[in-house]
């Protein structure tokens, strides 16, 4: 099967206008496939503003026919909280997803896209909530296929040094990636952070430690919201896949299926 960006956004996430046009096209000239996934995060704090659910029957209805053609599958990108977690698994009920990638995006019910969430907080402590809530929903959502971006919170931080270095967060960063091995859940390499070398240098030891512990598999991903961030920083992220020995791969009707030239 041929490489695929597994983490695409399109106009029915509340923050993308992309068209699913658009994004294939740019796919195409990559010689890349695709999977879409599309904002899924009940109890947003700032619900009214931009609410990130979408309808999945208008969704599958949309895109099925794109799908057909095979260099598309459609996914979800699930945020995880503890609240959410009943609705969650009957959200998936109601289409048959190819993928479901799993993502923390909140702390507190406090989203992490904006500074005044980490307004008063230390980053040692913020940083360990983010990483046990992790963790924990993980294993209280056994119908994830993998985890998004585990560096979410570093894109965001105000602090002084916003990266979640492997030697200062071992304990971690090791309970989360013993729950994906434990869980035969898949890590994406998200490709957002992989176009300086500050951002490989602080992610190549939790994908280094993540094969230690059993790791086998990833999954890679732009979160692309528009065309020109489809497949970005595609490259580095197979460099860093092949230096840890972890095999690529993507999933079609919930199954991996591994990606090969």
């Amino acid at each position: 099967m041929m490489y695929f960006d597994s983490h695409i956004h399109t106009e029915f996430s509340a923050d993308s206008e992309m068209k699913a046009a658009e994004a294939l096209r740019e796919a195409e000239k990559q010689g890349l496939g695709l999977v879409f996934t599309e904002h899924l995060d009940y109890d947003y704090p700032a619900a009214g503003e931009e609410e990130f659910i979408f309808d999945p029957e208008a969704y599958w209805a949309a895109y099925e026919p794109l799908r057909a053609e095979g260099n598309l599958s459609l996914g979800v990108e699930m945020g995880m909280m503890a609240s959410a977690r009943e609705k969650n698994a009957a959200f998936l009920r109601r289409a048959p997803f190819d993928f479901v990638l799993a993502s923390i995006h909140f702390l507190d019910v406090k989203d992490l896209y904006y500074p005044e969430t980490f307004e008063g907080r230390e980053k040692r402590e913020m940083y360990h909530e983010y990483f046990t809530v992790m963790r924990a929903e993980i294993y209280a959502h056994p119908f994830i296929n993998a985890l998004a971006h585990i560096d979410y919170i570093a894109r965001n931080a105000p602090f002084e040094n916003p990266e979640i270095s492997y030697g200062d967060f071992t304990e971690d960063i090791d309970a989360v990636l013993r729950a994906l091995v434990e869980t035969d859940t898949t890590i994406e390499i998200n490709t957002r952070r992989l176009g300086d070398t500050r951002g490989i240098k602080e992610l190549a030891p939790i994908y280094r430690r993540y094969h230690e512990l059993g790791g086998r598999y990833v999954t890679i991903g732009s979160d692309a919201h528009v065309p020109d961030g489809v497949g970005r920083n595609y490259d580095r992220a197979r460099e860093l896949a092949c230096a840890f020995d972890l095999q690529i791969v993507t999933f079609r009707e919930r199954k991996m299926r591994v990606c090969e030239d």
